[in-house]
C-alpha cells in the first residue's frame, strides 16, 4: 500500500467515525453517562490524530480561529472550574463533554472536506432515521419489540436516548437535513427520493415526542433552509417534506397506543400494525412524488427580498424570545405533566424554576460562576418544587450560572465563529445549506433544554459545524458537484 493510499484510507476511516459515531452513541443513553462519553472522546481525538498523520491542516481564517479557539477555551475554562466548583466530579464530567466537542469540531474541520463533504448530510440524516426508527419500532411492532418505559415520559417517544425532548431535537435535525437532501438538485434522484421518504417517519417521531421546543426548532431550521437555498426545487421539496411528515403524524395521532402508549397489548399490536401500513404507504408516496419531474414553474432560482437573511434571523429570534417569555409564565408543580398532544398547549412546567435558580447562581458570582456542574447543588438549595434535576434546561443560562460571564463570552465566541463560517460557506458552496439550517435547529433548541449534556444530539450539530468550517476555509476549493 502506497503512502498516499494509506492516508486516504485513514481519512476515510476517520470520516466514517465522525459520521456514524453519533448514531452509535445514541444507543448508549445518548452518551449521557461517563463511560460512553469517554469512549466517544477517545474516538474524536483519534480522528484528530488521523487528520494530523494524513497531513490534513486546520482551516484558516477568522471563522475557524473564533470557533475552534472559543470552544477550546471553553473546555479549558470548564476544567479549570474544578478549582472552585462545589463537586469536583461534576466539573470534571462537564469538562469531559467540552473536550469531546472540541475534538469533534477540530476533526470534522480537518476531515470532512472534498468528497467526504458530500456525505455529511445524507450520512447524518440516515443515522438519525435509524435512531428515530428504532424508537418508533417499539410502538409499531409492540408484539415483537419491548422497550423500557419511564413514568416521567408519560408515553412520549424517549427511546433510545431516554429523553423525549432530546428525541424531538434529533428528529428536527434529521427532518431538516432530509428536506435539504430531497431538494438538492445536485444529488442523485434515488438519494433525493430516499430523503423524501425518510421525512415521513421523522415527522411522526417529531410529533409523538410532543416537544414544543423541538417543533419550534424544526420550524426555525426550515425557515433558514428557504433563505439558504432559494431555489424552486428546494422549496417544493420542503413543502413535500412538511406535507408527508404531517400526513404521517396525522396517521399516528388518533391511535393512543402508538402516540401515548395507552391501552392493552392487543390494542397496541392492532393499532401499531395499522399505523405501520399507513407509514409505509406514505413513505412510498413521498418517494414517488420526489421522482416525478417538477413543472417548469418550479425550476430555477427564487428571488427573495434583499434583507431576507436578516428577516429570517429576526423572526427566529423573536420566536425564541416568545418561547422564553412563555416559559417565564409557566406554572411549576409536583404533579406529573400530561402526555399526548395536550402537552403542547399546557403551561405547566418547571423550566421557570430551573432558570430562576440559574439566574440566582449567576448573581452570586457573575464573573467566574459557581463552577461547572454546580447548578444541581444550587437547585437543591433554592428549588421551590421537590423534583430532582441536574441541568438548568438552557445552555446560555447554565453557562452563566456555572462559568459566569467568562464562560458565556467563550460560548458566544464559538457561536460567532460558526456563524461567520456559515455565511462564508453559503457564498462558496451549495453543500452549506443543509448544515447551516440544521445548525440553526440546534441553536434554536439549546436555550430551551439540556442538549449540551446529550452528546448524541450535540455531536450531530458539532460535526455539521466542523463541515462548515471546512467549506469556509479560504485555502480550499469548493467541492465539485457529484452524483451521490
Amino acid at each position: 500500500m502506497t503512502l498516499d493510499r494509506a492516508r486516504r484510507t485513514l481519512v476515510t476511516a476517520a470520516a466514517a467515525v465522525l459520521l456514524v459515531g453519533p448514531t452509535v452513541l445514541a444507543f448508549f443513553s445518548g452518551g449521557y453517562f461517563a463511560p460512553a462519553r469517554a469512549a466517544a472522546g477517545i474516538g474524536a481525538w483519534a480522528c484528530v490524530a488521523a487528520g494530523v498523520v494524513a497531513g490534513r491542516p486546520l482551516p484558516r481564517g477568522r471563522a475557524a480561529l473564533l470557533a475552534i479557539g472559543g470552544l477550546g477555551a471553553l473546555a479549558i475554562w470548564t476544567l479549570l472550574s474544578i478549582l472552585w466548583a462545589p463537586i469536583a466530579g461534576n466539573a470534571y464530567a462537564a469538562g469531559q463533554i467540552a473536550v469531546l466537542y472540541t475534538g469533534t469540531l477540530i476533526a470534522a474541520a480537518m476531515i470532512l472536506r472534498g468528497r467526504a463533504a458530500r456525505w455529511v448530510e445524507p450520512a447524518l440524516a440516515a443515522g438519525i432515521l435509524i435512531v428515530i426508527g428504532y424508537g418508533l419500532a417499539g410502538r409499531l411492532l409492540p408484539g415483537v419489540l419491548h422497550y423500557a418505559r419511564s413514568a416521567s415520559a408519560e408515553g412520549r417517544l424517549e427511546q433510545p436516548l431516554t429523553y423525549w425532548n432530546a428525541m424531538g431535537a434529533l428528529a428536527a435535525l434529521g427532518f431538516v437535513l432530509c428536506a435539504r437532501v430531497a431538494g438538492d438538485e445536485q444529488r442523485a434522484g434515488r438519494l433525493r427520493a430516499a430523503a423524501a421518504a425518510a421525512a415521513a417517519p421523522l415527522g411522526l417521531g417529531l410529533w409523538i415526542t410532543f416537544s414544543r421546543g423541538a417543533l419550534f426548532a424544526a420550524l426555525a431550521g426550515l425557515v433558514t433552509l428557504v433563505v439558504a437555498a432559494p431555489r424552486a426545487a428546494q422549496l417544493w421539496a420542503l413543502a413535500r417534506a412538511i406535507g408527508f411528515g404531517a400526513l404521517a403524524a396525522a396517521a399516528g395521532a388518533p391511535f393512543s397506543a402508538v402516540a401515548s402508549l395507552d391501552g392493552s397489548r392487543s390494542t397496541a399490536e392492532h393499532q401499531g400494525l395499522i399505523v405501520l401500513v399507513a407509514l409505509v404507504v406514505i413513505m412510498a408516496a413521498a418517494a414517488l412524488a420526489a421522482r416525478l419531474p417538477p413543472p417548469r414553474f418550479r425550476e430555477g432560482a427564487i428571488r427573495l427580498p434583499r434583507h431576507s437573511p436578516a428577516l429570517a434571523t429576526g423572526l427566529i429570534v423573536a420566536g425564541l424570545a416568545v418561547a422564553i417569555l412563555v416559559g417565564a409564565h409557566e406554572s411549576s408543580g409536583a404533579a406529573p405533566l400530561s402526555g399526548g398532544a395536550g402537552r403542547l398547549t399546557t403551561l405547566q412546567s418547571n423550566r421557570y424554576g430551573y432558570w430562576s435558580v440559574a439566574l440566582r447562581a449567576f448573581a452570586a458570582d457573575p464573573v467566574q460562576g459557581a463552577g461547572a456542574g454546580a447548578w444541581s447543588v444550587d437547585w437543591l438549595r433554592f428549588r421551590h418544587v421537590t423534583e430532582g434535576a441536574q441541568d438548568a434546561h438552557s445552555l446560555p443560562l447554565q453557562t452563566l450560572a456555572e462559568l459566569g460571564l467568562v464562560g458565556l463570552a467563550l460560548l458566544l465566541t464559538f457561536a460567532a465563529g460558526v456563524a461567520l463560517a456559515g455565511r462564508r460557506a453559503l457564498a462558496v458552496s451549495p453543500l452549506a445549506a443543509g448544515p447551516v439550517a440544521a445548525t440553526v435547529v440546534y441553536l434554536a433548541h439549546s436555550p430551551l433544554d439540556w442538549d449540551w449534556q446529550m452528546p448524541a444530539v450535540t455531536l450531530v450539530a458539532i460535526v455539521l459545524m466542523g463541515a462548515l468550517l471546512a467549506l469556509a476555509d479560504p485555502a480550499v476549493e469548493p467541492a465539485a458537484p457529484g452524483s451521490s
